[in-house]
């Protein structure tokens, strides 16, 4: 599931290229990293791992070395924790699929009902942070605060609105244009006076450039985004009329245009990753069943980490969350970045998809020998739940590092990453999925007849394919 990683990243940087946008340096180094370490990752494990392996094979475990009672830790141990783990579950599958269930769905509640510093709106607030990402006491926010406040009016020159009239063909029109413009946005604090225009060479379109002022000097600010729109929206069209051509470019315009392309794309990739996901897991295990089960946990996780996040950093929320992360030393600003949500949706689906199979293949693998499908979960859970919770363990200390920073987008992507790993490998795998298939029986591998056809592929390459039981018409449930 490297490769799912992979694609979501990729159409992120190609979406922030194509749109012209100055989503910052930061973000784009992420991205382009996190791809080049994918890349490279999927290279190594089809190459230089299996050489390694291939080299050292007779040294990789010593004969007779065994874990607990005489058990391999390959193959798990009977009456070990994961075992008796995954056991309680499914002695009370609806309890805890009912328990577990309602609380990841309570953690992503603020995801979509909390209330907003401005009062506009409930949910998670997308945008840029700007200066507010910085906390107080660095140098650089407490002289930009400065400026703003002792120079209201100058402290933008330098950020600008860049409003484009084409056809100016004469002063005068210029002229009138100007001065209707400084009209319309001349009780508007977020702006100061427009300055004088720019005319090319031919004499067809004009150049105005207005600086922002106030809170909206810092360009990539909510506050900046807000004013460019009612600049887009209302004074333009004011000034120019409604169909006029004038456009409104500049770093803000742009930041405003990459959350419109973001906002727009954003549910075409998921539904086009959810339907990969969907398409590659129900060859691979021959049901239609396992692949939906898979999403939907997966989402929950997912929508738990973006609840969570909004919870503790965005502000307008409860006084006990403000109190939570002042503690976690977390910096709380109105916005949510905006690349954020999208980002962690692909690599925390492409983490949770890996588990996914990892986990599904050991209990497929012995369903296929037993027929028993409790037996057949809690063997998968018991020989996967110790390496599943160990890198698992892994990843929660690294994102955690970048959850400890100063910068608050870093923190928000650390504290998502690492929460969301926590609840998909102790949550979701080890209460969940095996309740969720304690109950669904045999009905987990059900593949209709009409899809029959789809080839039986061997996820791991063993040179001998179990012949795998179809279950196509299950008890009570239809074509």
């Amino acid at each position: 599931m490297l490769w799912t990683i992979c694609v979501v990243l990729i159409i992120l940087w190609l979406l922030g290229l194509v749109t012209g946008t100055t989503m910052g340096g930061l973000i784009h180094v992420l991205l382009v990293i996190a791809i080049i370490v994918v890349l490279v990752s999927v290279a190594l494990s089809m190459t230089l791992l299996p050489a390694l392996m291939a080299l050292f094979a007779d040294r990789l475990a010593k004969p007779g070395v065994v874990f607990g009672r005489g058990r391999t830790l390959e193959h798990g141990r009977r009456g070990g924790f994961w075992d008796r783990e995954s056991r309680s579950v499914m002695n009370h599958p609806w309890t805890y699929l009912i328990v577990t269930s309602v609380f990841l769905i309570l953690l992503s509640v603020p995801y979509w009902t909390q209330s907003r510093a401005d009062g506009v709106g409930h949910g998670m607030k997308k945008g840029f942070s700007g200066i507010d990402a910085i906390p107080n006491g660095i140098p650089t926010k407490d002289a930009f605060n400065v400026l703003v406040a002792k120079f209201p009016t100058q402290s933008g020159a330098q950020s600008t609105a860049q409003v484009v009239i084409p056809d100016a063909n004469t002063d005068t029109q210029i002229t009138q244009q100007v001065q209707a413009l400084d009209a319309a946005v001349a009780n508007d604090s977020a702006f100061a006076k427009p300055q004088p225009p720019q005319t090319s060479q031919d004499g067809t379109v004009a150049l105005i450039a207005i600086p922002f002022a106030g809170e909206a000097t810092d360009s990539q600010s909510q506050a900046a985004v807000d004013a460019v729109t009612r600049l887009r929206d209302q004074y333009v069209p004011q000034a120019f009329g409604p169909k006029s051509g004038v456009l409104v470019g500049g770093d803000t315009a742009s930041t405003k245009d990459f959350f419109d392309v973001s906002d727009q794309y954003t549910p075409i990739i998921i539904l086009l990753v959810l339907g990969l996901s969907f398409i590659l897991l129900t060859v691979v295990f021959r049901s239609i069943v396992v692949p939906a089960k898979a999403i939907v946990m997966n989402l929950l996780s997912v929508g738990a980490a973006y609840g969570l996040i909004t919870l503790i950093f965005q502000e307008g929320g409860p006084s006990w969350a403000h109190s939570i992360a002042n503690a976690l030393n977390f910096t709380q600003v109105q916005a949510i970045e905006s690349w954020l949500p999208l980002f962690l949706f692909s690599i925390l689906f492409g983490l949770s998809m890996d588990y996914q199979v990892f986990l599904l293949s050991r209990i497929r693998e012995e369903y296929d020998k037993t027929k028993d499908n409790a037996e057949a979960v809690a063997y998968g859970l018991r020989t996967t739940g110790g390496i599943i919770t160990g890198a698992a363990v892994i990843m929660v200390a690294v994102f955690a590092a970048f959850a400890s920073g100063r910068i608050a987008a870093l923190q928000e992507m650390g504290f998502g990453l690492a929460i969301a790993v926590f609840l998909d490998a102790t949550i979701v795998r080890s209460v969940l999925v095996p309740s969720a298939m304690k109950l669904l029986g045999d009905r987990n591998w059900y593949l209709p007849r009409w899809l029959q056809w789809l080839p039986k592929v061997d996820v791991e390459g063993r040179s001998a394919v179990v012949e795998v039981p179809e279950v196509s018409e299950p008890a009570g449930v239809a074509e």
